[in-house]
Parts: C-alpha cells; structure tokens; sequence
C-alpha cells in the first residue's frame, strides 16, 4: 500500500505543469490572506505560494513512542469545544479587532517555539506554568487573575468575567495543550470558555501557514 501511494503522488507530481507549479495557493477559496495583530505588529497569515512546498522535517514523523507521544481523541472533555484552522483564524480575527475576551496560546515548551515558530496572534504560556506538578499556586494564580481575567475570594474561583482561552501545541499526538485544558476544568474553568485547537502546529505547518519566531527574552 505503501509503494502505490508513492506511485500515486509521484505520478501527480510528475504531471503539474512545470509552468504553472505556481498557481495560486488561498486560505479558501474567498480569502487569500489573513491580517493579524502579533506582539503589536501587523502580520499576513497565508499559505506558501510554492505549490512543491513540503511539511518541515520536524513534523514528518509519523512513529513518535507512546507515551508521551499518544493519539489524543477529537473531544478532549464535555463541553470543550474542539476548533480547525478556519475557526483558530476567526479567533486570531477577533483579537485583532481588539476583542480582549479571549486568548490563544501556545502551550509547548520554548525549544518547540525556536524550531518551528507560532501562530500569529498566539502568546506563549508553556504548559508547565499552569501545571500544578511544574509551577507554584501563587505563580499559577497570578496567570489565573492577570492573564486569564479570573478572579477568587479565598479559595473559591470566580470565572464568571473570565476570557475565552483557545490552546494548541504540536498536533493530534502532542499531550501539552490537553494537560492545561484538563487542569484548568480542574479548577473550575468553564468548559465553554476553553477551546482546543487538537491539529496544532502538525496541521498548521501541513497547511503551509504562516509561523513566525518567538520574541526574544
């Protein structure tokens, strides 16, 4: 199966027509580009115009050990909204816009941002800050109120005001985004208020999509 696959897409390959290997390559049919806000800087999400454009070589594994490296399911948890790249740039849209009731983040570790870059539009909150076994209460309560907009009296969490967080990580196989929606459903974070981008940067990259580097610390 494997070596007619092969043929298939060579013979595909084979029959572009060299001349017009640079047809043009639109988000949808409708939208050729996306116009973000990222760290105050405008940036134009768009697929490679290339149209023999590969996936990188980091994301062309297709074996990684399990664990940690495990299929996630399409529904994470009840309630928490599960979200393709259209609906991750209708987020990135709003935030541009100025909508300041949600986020989108990037949950993975720095070494991932420094090899493959991030979305436009996403901040980065690597998913040990909000992990109980990797970050301290008050560290993870001072993300909670600040970043988060949550509020608390004592023990007791309020979300009611809190923003609508959307997470990606590096794919269908990456554990990192998973574990913070699951931690803050832990603490009381409403499920309707936490989305989940479960393609991440895998689907992202095979797109062609726009990245683009973290900022410097």
């Amino acid at each position: 199966m494997k070596v007619r696959a092969y043929v298939a897409v060579l013979c595909c390959l084979l029959s572009m027509d060299p001349a017009r290997a640079d047809q043009p390559v639109g988000i949808t049919a409708r939208q050729p580009w996306l116009d973000v806000m990222h760290e105050g800087r405008l940036v134009r999400i768009l697929r490679d115009p290339d149209n023999l454009n590969q996936i990188d070589p980091d994301f062309a594994l297709t074996s990684r050990p399990c664990p940690p490296y495990c299929v996630q399911p399409m529904q994470l948890a009840p309630g928490v909204e599960t979200l393709g790249e259209l609906e991750v740039m209708d987020y990135l849209r709003r935030i541009t816009l100025r909508d300041d009731g949600v986020l989108v983040i990037d949950s993975r570790d720095a070494e991932w941002l420094e090899r493959s870059g991030m979305i436009p539009g996403a901040i980065h909150i690597p998913w040990t800050r909000l992990h109980s076994s990797q970050a301290q209460p008050d560290a993870i309560a001072e993300i909670l109120t600040l970043q988060f907009g949550a509020s608390r009296t004592g023990l007791l969490w309020n979300f009611e005001n809190a923003r609508t967080l959307l997470f990606y990580c590096n794919g269908p196989w990456c554990g990192q985004s998973p574990t913070n929606i699951r931690q803050l459903l832990a603490l009381g974070y409403p499920a309707h208020k936490l989305k989940w981008y479960r393609g991440g940067m895998q689907e992202w990259k095979s797109l062609g999509l726009t990245t683009v580097p973290p900022a410097k610390r």
